[in-house]
């Protein structure tokens, strides 16, 4: 008996891999979409990026497990379309080739989407996650470090070129350089004939002992420059991959909260399916935010409506950011679950509890005695934001019964509030609490925070294979594509194409 070739027989009509072969041979006919990546392999590279794509919706990362996967599995054989299977280099070197490119057909699956009336654009929830980078642990390098020990060096080397004038009898101008010292002293041993020895038994020259401390200092100071130019904004990078910064990850397999090389990858979803991806590494989201949103904003595929958050997002410069493109804020406020519980109004000293007056610009404490207002401050972001805050001092708070639950201050209260952000917050507070607002956050932790869920616990993606910010970001956009056939298919097989929100269930 012979198997007979023909494996469209054997190819379910219901499967996600045809699910897989219909959007992508839809999104290759249209020449707008069409990847430039010089591919001339001899298997066609829309079939190229189905095998890869399809790998990844089976958890299959490696390009060698998918290298089996085509000589083995059949789904993988009716994809390859007669042609034969890849080795693990070609599969490889064409997920290396594809570079930015692959963002068009992530965004063209997107524009799919949006056509079939899966997603909008409308509501937006954006959560963000710490993956592990493909580097060593224990390579770290921290700008603070690096800087002390420039700064030591530095005031070092008039001390050395003093030395190397007086004792060694080199003459040179008073601004001499370590380059133009390290000239001199190798024009002097070549001069008196003086040979540069090494190893045991040989007696070094006092030029070439001077010699070699310049170099040691020049070849020092070349290295702090070379790592001031990685840090790029940052306090660290490893040396194994140099754009991943050490965070703190959620899922330390020491448990002793141990900082680890990593990547910040930002998501947006909506109807379930992920419309936006960038990579990041910066180690809080509140920074991410206004980056993501304009690259969103500069596809044009849907205008941006309602902009859902955790409380991770939150700052000023976000709350102006929204406002002044006419999206609306579902922020959580940090103090939102504080707000909530019975202690909160006994903390007399937050601003929240006490009175304004906007007549006077005054605050009215507990007690009933007035923070009066006496200067203004100006506080600069990590990206250049300037937040201007108003500073009350409290007339007296000598002998005041609630001071222990006020302030720690020996003397009168200071406080510090920015009017701005205080309306703004008011503003997003007042929107997540309406109907409309609390159904939007209980779709945002099941639709972004689910999303990250899938990935790391039933895909297994929890550290990245390759190295360096932008094969990362063909990584995960290959896994965002993977994901995102799968929920079409999954959406398709359960009837529940169309439906983007979950309804809010109420006891």
């Amino acid at each position: 008996m012979r198997l007979n070739m023909n494996y469209e027989i054997y190819i379910e009509e219901s499967s996600p891999v045809r699910v897989l072969s219909n959007v992508i041979d839809e999104i290759y006919q249209k020449e707008e979409y069409t990847i430039v990546s010089k591919w001339n392999g001899a298997i066609p590279e829309d079939i190229m990026m189905k095998i890869l794509i399809y790998g990844y919706m089976n958890d299959s990362f490696s390009s060698r497990k998918i290298e089996q996967l085509c000589k083995r599995d059949i789904h993988f054989m009716w994809l390859l379309d007669g042609f034969g299977a890849p080795d693990h280099s070609t599969i490889s070197r064409f997920r290396q080739k594809m570079g930015e490119q692959i963002e068009r057909v992530f965004y063209a699956v997107v524009k799919y989407l949006l056509n079939m009336k899966e997603i909008s654009g409308e509501n937006l929830f954006i959560d963000g996650t710490k993956i592990e980078a493909n580097a060593n642990r224990y390579t770290f390098v921290w700008k603070k470090a690096v800087s002390k020990n420039e700064q030591k060096l530095r005031t070092k080397l008039p001390e050395i070129l003093d030395e190397i004038k007086y004792a060694y009898g080199v003459r040179s101008p008073e601004n001499t350089g370590v380059s133009d010292m390290i000239s001199t002293l190798s024009s002097l041993m070549i001069k008196f004939g003086i040979k540069r020895v090494y190893g045991k038994g040989h007696h070094k020259s006092v030029y070439q002992k001077a010699l070699e401390k310049l170099e040691e200092y020049a070849e020092k100071m070349a290295l702090y420059e070379h790592y001031n130019s990685l840090f790029d904004g940052r306090n660290s990078f490893s040396k194994t991959d140099t754009d991943a910064t050490f965070m703190r990850m959620k899922d330390d397999h020491m448990r002793n909260g141990q900082l680890k090389p990593g990547y910040n990858i930002q998501s947006a979803v909506e109807g379930e399916y992920i419309v936006g991806l960038d990579v990041s590494s910066e180690r809080s989201d509140v920074n991410t935010l206004i980056p993501f949103l304009s690259k969103l904003n500069s596809l044009e595929l849907f205008v941006l409506k309602n902009i859902i958050c955790d409380a991770g997002y939150e700052s000023e410069e976000n709350y102006l950011y929204l406002r002044s493109h006419n999206m609306t804020s579902y922020i959580k406020p940090v103090n939102y679950e504080q707000s909530k519980k019975r202690n909160f109004r006994t903390k007399y000293g937050r601003p929240e509890n006490m009175e304004y007056h906007e007549m006077g610009d005054i605050f009215v404490c507990k007690a009933g005695r007035i923070l009066w207002r006496v200067g203004t401050k100006h506080e600069k972001s990590k990206t250049g934001f300037v937040s201007e805050k108003a500073l009350y001092r409290c007339e007296s708070c000598e002998g005041c019964p609630h001071k222990q639950n006020c302030t720690k201050a020996k003397g009168n209260k200071t406080l510090s509030v920015s009017h701005r952000f205080k309306e703004l917050r008011a503003e997003s507070l007042e929107n997540i609490t309406t109907e409309f607002g609390r159904q939007l956050r209980m779709n945002r932790s099941i639709q972004a925070e689910g999303v990250f869920g899938v990935l790391k616990q039933d895909y297994g993606f929890r550290r990245f294979l390759c190295r360096g910010k932008n094969n990362i970001r063909t990584e995960f956009l290959l896994l965002g594509l993977a994901y995102n056939i799968k929920k079409l298919f999954a959406k398709i097989s359960e009837n529940r194409l169309g439906i983007s929100l979950f309804e809010l269930k109420t006891a």
